[in-house]
């Protein structure tokens, strides 16, 4: 079921920084709440998402940044840990890698497959990532307190579940999105783009 080829071929020289994906000169900004072991964001993000960035990301019009929201994950310790995971490798530019493979191979909810190894080896299946940084940012406090910010963003932005959307032009205020298809986020991008 590995679709790695795939997933470096939809990422291919598309610029990541921390866990934004896209340029940051992009005229909109797409805010995906997420949780890793939600079968309903692996469906967004292996089914739907590809064509988003294709379309919108590769051209430089929409830049995703990927935020952390607890909700199918039940293990509050575990959640971190994954979440941490993704940053880390984010801080090597290759947190959208990380995301993608970790839903590519994600398991039966809450059947306890996410272990330290099961991590260690979605992050070694990473092409050019730096495994011993990796393992050493995963350590790193502020990371922690990144995935506790997303979630307070979250609770102010109203979103409980995953996934969840926020849409704007980039710089204003932005609010909520409940399209799930791509033609949806086509018709939303469409119209922001024209402002």
């Amino acid at each position: 079921m590995a679709h790695d080829e795939q997933i470096r071929g939809l990422l291919a020289d598309i610029p990541q920084s921390a866990n934004a994906l896209g340029q940051s000169s992009a005229p909109v900004t797409l805010v995906y709440f997420a949780d890793l072991q939600c079968p309903y964001c692996r469906d967004f993000s292996l089914g739907v998402l590809p064509s988003i960035i294709e379309r919108w990301v590769r051209a430089g019009t929409l830049r995703v940044e990927y935020r952390a929201l607890r909700a199918a994950t039940r293990d509050p310790d575990v959640f971190v840990a994954q979440q941490v995971a993704v940053l880390a490798a984010g801080k090597q530019a290759k947190a959208w890698y990380f995301a993608e493979t970790f839903y590519d191979r994600q398991g039966e909810e809450n059947s306890g497959y996410v272990t330290d190894s099961f991590l260690r080896g979605i992050a070694s299946r990473i092409a050019g990532l730096n495994l011993e940084q990796w393992v050493s940012d995963c350590g790193e406090r502020e990371l922690i307190d990144q995935i506790a910010g997303d979630e307070q963003a979250a609770e102010s932005a109203g979103v409980r579940g995953t996934p969840s959307f926020l849409i704007a032009a980039s710089g204003a205020a932005m609010a909520r999105f409940s399209g799930t298809d791509s033609a949806s986020f086509d018709e939303a991008i469409e119209q922001l783009v024209r402002g």
